[in-house]
């Protein structure tokens, strides 16, 4: 089965073409990255037409794309295929990227939550193969989950299974998806760097000096990215800073082990990045938070697919909803 994936990050966004036969899946040909903030929705859904088109002339005559597959994250209708205002895509309200792409292209369109797709590429060749019931945790720009429970995805009623990073995990802190000191607000992208202004701020009125910038005129220059690098340098006040995204990790760790008892949780990007300066510090408090039973059987790893995941992800998103929903027809209603 040929198909188009399409990874529509907070930060960047990228078209692949993939070939999928059983458990092995290729990628054929990677479009450019692009930095999803500097374009409108509109110009994006026109570069993604345009990389599908491309990646139609790459084939021969006798092979067709068969379906493009979308992840994105949400809140979104994988229904109907619109995207509904996602926190982390400003501008991106009420986008009907399926019809778009279906009706510049010709070629079946779905729409999946990131962590959805990410789930389930991780279930299908990653960490999770084998199992039947794990958690993928994304830690990027934002943070969301997806579920595959009992040997199936479980989106929920609407689409908004998983959302984590609404959960409130303090009082106060970091604000992420729209709540002051949530789970999205310690433990993601723009969380920690959130997080280092705050700390950066108070080390510099006291009168001390970081390497996570000169002054107090840098602060906003302060990327999670910086404050991983500064900790594996040994910065102290970075290690600080990663310790407490480890301990609030942990906690939210914590309620999805006693709730749901997986198999495995799985969690990507910084998470892989910074495995050595987070992991310790969220481990104690899973020890000490947790029904003994349910962490037994539970293992926390990093993503498999590490950087690649969004890519795989998006191809298996077209082939999985294809086989799933085959009976739909192009209105995406279920046909009696």
């Amino acid at each position: 089965m040929i198909v188009v994936g399409i990874d529509i990050g907070g930060t960047k966004s990228v078209v692949s073409l993939g070939r999928i036969l059983n458990d092995d899946i290729k990628i054929i040909h990677k479009c450019k990255i692009r930095n999803t903030r500097l374009y409108t929705a509109k110009e994006m859904l026109n570069f993604f037409v345009e990389d599908i088109l491309y990646c139609m002339n790459l084939l021969s005559k006798d092979e067709k794309i068969e379906a493009v597959g979308i992840s994105c994250g949400g809140p979104l209708n994988s229904k109907t295929g619109t995207i509904l205002s996602p926190p982390n895509l400003i501008g991106w309200d009420n986008v009907n990227i399926t019809r778009y792409i279906e009706e510049k292209t010709g070629i079946k369109a779905w729409l999946c939550n990131d962590a959805n797709a990410c789930a389930l590429a991780e279930w299908r060749i990653g960490a999770g193969k084998g199992c039947s019931n794990i958690i993928f945790i994304t830690f990027g720009t934002g943070l969301g989950a997806g579920l595959i429970l009992n040997g199936q995805l479980y989106s929920g009623t609407n689409d908004m299974a998983g959302e984590l990073g609404h959960i409130r995990l303090s009082d106060y802190g970091p604000v992420g998806y729209g709540k002051m000191g949530s789970f999205e607000g310690f433990c993601s992208g723009n969380g920690i760097a959130q997080l280092a202004k705050m700390i950066v701020l108070e080390e510099i009125q006291k009168g001390n000096k970081t390497s996570l910038c000169e002054d107090i005129i840098d602060i906003e220059n302060i990327t999670s990215e910086k404050v991983g690098i500064a900790a594996k340098n040994g910065d102290y006040l970075a290690k600080k800073i990663l310790q407490l995204v480890g301990i609030q990790l942990g906690r939210g760790l914590s309620i999805l082990i006693d709730l749901l008892n997986p198999e495995k949780i799985i969690i990507g990007s910084i998470f892989n990045r910074c495995y050595e300066e987070i992991w310790p510090w969220a481990e104690q408090i899973i020890y000490n938070e947790t029904l003994a039973l349910s962490r037994q059987v539970c293992q926390i790893e990093p993503s498999m697919l590490s950087e690649s995941v969004g890519d795989f992800a998006a191809l298996i998103v077209a082939e999985y909803m294809s086989s799933q929903y085959k009976d739909w027809d192009d209105t995406h209603e279920r046909k009696n």
